[in-house]
């Protein structure tokens, strides 16, 4: 990716079509509303509504999305659309005047549409979303109330109103969305697993079978919800990067002055100034000033950077020590920062869902069951001499048969037990795509630090230099020394030490290049590699030892006085305690592993080269862990597991994004598919395990489904099938299709 433009607005992608609403989908955000550069796009109000936001009750599933999509594909003037399937808005970003036009052809496919001015509330939408489910578990339980009056009330005319009554109950408050999806679609001459639902569960009510119509209806609601839980995401990990960027800088005026100004409002070329432990709000250069600033954020370096004049530094970067002024070197709108929260969305807008199996199979399936049931009720009487009310009993008798209950159910059933099982295993899956996905992954990228290491520099070597004092005297001062500072090596070091503390006096930080003071009467150096050489203390054979602890990615602090160095420290991060055997058991199941890191070579290829990790990729910022992922999810899917913001990208980009639970940022979090609790990376290998095992068994069901159905279709045309039979080969699949996925929920072991 150019790093000097913004990434351009992602397109309208094809959207899914079929019949099944039940499934996941990563919907599409808009780039953001306010313009702060005519040649670019919008980016730092990413949850500004675009100028027309409708409200489509109707609108919770891809395929609707597919629908409105391709019925708005005529419109020129529609420059970008923006689905919260979640949410049921659907923002527009075109002109005024053709609105009408618009909302006018939303409708003509079917689809009534309310003009809001904001999205409803993020409490709202969670009340609206527990109502719901509320309401299909009340639904399920009227459904099997209607059951047990069947099976168990006395064949009298008012228990069976009553049980008619009940089981309409179930059907009204679990079954209204698809009737009317399902009509609608009759209506427009589609046939889709709703129209397929509706007439089943209609004629499956109108013969008799009203518990078997309320059972199958609220069944398949509540697959319909449980597949849908787990959509809306992007909005908060955009609202995640944002955050790191504050909206205000101190800007230097005219006069010599300092003032708060709005970050978008400053203009390339000023000057502002950051103190420490504040977050740069631009890109620029530092003019004056040193200090140590943290670059994880944006670089997912693992230790702090030392800053000084000519140095770049990124907005979202926190300064640690020191007053930084620079000069912006970019606007608000085309930062680093701003444009890593474009990468996001234009990855998560550019990823298709994945279909299931009974969505391809129902282009075929629906159609077939209608016509083969049209033909029973109409060509039999007339080519065989059947009486109209028998091929008509035995069409609706193959319409129950052919109720897609068994296979609906199957996949969640399946997919929610693998998703428990991955739980209980402190593995959160983020929904059945997700979990279907990782059987098909071959490449596993890895971000470094956070991810394959603990994240935390630690002391990992130290060596004498001098014998002229007592080992004790020597690591004391050091600690001393290190112990006053707040710097990440400082601090490193000073846990990593174990002697007696001694007090300080007249401590100075060197910005970029370590701290110097007085102990006992002496004066004492912490310093770096470029400061011992500036103060004329880096003798060949230190700076041989220096060399040989940095080609390992190492810093390095070396302890001196006035008469030379007199120990050595070496901080680095190191390898998660969990890292060698995910990578072994992965390899042992057949998957590529890489590392991405924004380190620098040495310090990547340290930690790869003893956990078996052959590819390495350093140097890396967001941009360009995109689009190594990008470029390998052309040749295969690719799993990206991270932890920090500059991960979301790659995250949002890869087939399937890892996340740790406890390490990660939220934005990552929330941009990952799949989110290991404990930090545990052999959870890796087992997600893989799982997701085989699961595509096993949802093959199983779908063989089970369809074969059970295909015996009883030969037995009702050609044989004396009964609506008993056709109940038992509707819910006699779905029990034993539960049954068998619910073996999931027993895991899966190594």
């Amino acid at each position: 990716m150019n790093r000097n433009a913004l990434p351009p607005i992602a397109g309208q992608a094809a959207a899914p079509t079929g019949g099944c609403c039940a499934h996941e989908h990563e919907h599409e955000h808009d780039p953001h509303a306010k313009q702060q550069a005519p040649a670019r796009p919008p980016t730092r109000e990413a949850g500004d509504p675009l100028p027309l936001l409708l409200h489509i009750p109707a609108m919770d599933c891809a395929v609707e999305e597919g629908q409105i999509r391709r019925a708005l594909e005529r419109f020129a003037s529609v420059r970008r659309l923006r689905f919260d399937l979640a949410g049921r808005t659907l923002g527009i970003d075109a002109p005024v005047q053709s609105w009408d036009e618009i909302a006018a052809a939303i409708a003509a496919a079917g689809f009534e549409a309310q003009r809001i001015a904001a999205r409803p509330p993020a409490e709202d939408r969670a009340r609206a979303r527990r109502a719901e489910l509320w309401r299909l578990l009340a639904a399920l339980a009227v459904a099997l109330g209607a059951e047990l009056i069947h099976f168990l009330a006395p064949p009298l005319l008012a228990w069976q109103l009553l049980g008619m009554a009940v089981a309409a109950g179930a059907i009204a408050l679990s079954g209204l969305a698809v009737f009317r999806k399902g009509l609608s679609a009759l209506r427009r001459g589609q046939l889709n697993i709703n129209a397929l639902m509706s007439v089943a569960v209609s004629g499956a009510f109108l013969i008799g079978q009203w518990p078997e119509a309320a059972m199958v209806m609220a069944l398949y609601a509540l697959a319909e919800l449980i597949e849908a839980r787990s959509v809306e995401r992007a909005r908060d990990a955009i609202a995640g990067l944002l955050a790191l960027s504050p909206p205000q800088a101190e800007l230097r005026l005219a006069d010599g002055s300092w003032a708060l100004r709005e970050a978008g409002t400053i203009a390339v070329g000023s000057r502002v100034r950051v103190k420490p432990g504040e977050r740069f709000a631009l890109d620029g250069r530092v003019s004056a000033g040193r200090g140590a600033v943290d670059q994880s954020p944006v670089t997912g370096e693992s230790l702090p950077v030392d800053k000084q004049p000519g140095d770049e530094v990124y907005a979202g970067s926190i300064n640690q020590s020191g007053a930084l002024e620079f000069e912006v070197t970019r606007p608000a709108s085309d930062s680093v920062l701003a444009r890593l929260i474009q990468a996001v969305e234009e990855a998560q807008s550019r990823r298709a869902p994945t279909q299931r199996f009974v969505d391809r199979f129902a282009a075929i399936y629906t159609p077939a069951v209608f016509v083969l049931a049209l033909g029973v009720a109409l060509g039999m009487p007339l080519l065989v001499g059947w009486a109209w009310s028998q091929a008509v009993y035995k069409a609706l008798v193959l319409l129950v048969i052919a109720c897609p209950c068994a296979l609906v159910i199957s996949t969640p059933v399946t997919i929610v037990s693998g998703l428990a099982a991955a739980a209980r295993r402190g593995i959160l899956i983020k929904g059945g795509v997700h979990l279907e996905q990782a059987r098909r992954l071959r490449l596993i990228a890895l971000d470094k630090t956070g991810t394959l290491t603990e994240g935390r520099p630690k002391l990992v070597a130290q060596q004498l230099l001098s014998s002229a004092q007592p080992p004790d005297w020597i690591l004391g001062r050091a600690q001393s020394l290190a112990s006053r500072s707040d710097h990440p090596v400082s601090k490193a070091l000073a846990a990593g030490l174990a002697a007696a503390l001694l007090p300080v006096e007249d401590l100075v930080a060197e910005p970029g290049r370590g701290l110097r003071g007085r102990i006992a009467g002496g004066e004492f150096l912490l310093a770096n590699h470029r400061w011992l050489q500036e103060r004329g203390l880096c003798t060949p054979t230190v700076a041989a030892l220096l060399q040989a602890q940095e080609a390992q990615g190492r810093t390095v602090s070396v302890l001196a006085d006035a008469s030379g160095p007199l120990a050595l420290f070496a901080v680095a991060d190191s390898a998660r305690a969990s890292s060698a055997a995910a990578l072994a058991e992965l390899r042992a199941l057949g998957m590529a592993t890489a590392m991405l890191s924004g380190d620098n070579e040495a310090t990547a290829r340290a930690i790869a080269a003893p956990l078996g990790i052959a590819r390495v990729h350093a140097g890396l910022l967001p941009q360009d862990k995109q689009d190594l992922v990008a470029r390998w999810s052309a040749a295969g899917p690719v799993g990206m597991v991270g932890d920090g913001v500059n991960d979301a990208p790659s995250l949002a980009a890869a087939s399937l994004g890892f996340s740790l639970g406890g390490a990660s940022t939220d934005t990552a979090k929330e941009t990952a598919d799949v989110l290991i609790m404990d930090d545990d990376l052999r959870k890796l290998p087992e997600t893989i395990r799982l997701s085989r095992r699961t595509h096993a068994i949802l093959l199983q069901n779908i063989a089970l489904a369809l074969g059970i159905k295909a015996l009883f279709f030969v037995l009702a045309v050609f044989g004396n099938a009964s609506m008993w039979m056709a109940v038992f080969a509707d819910m006699g699949a779905s029990l034993l299709v539960v049954f068998n996925g619910l073996r999931l929920l027993r895991g899966v072991r190594r």
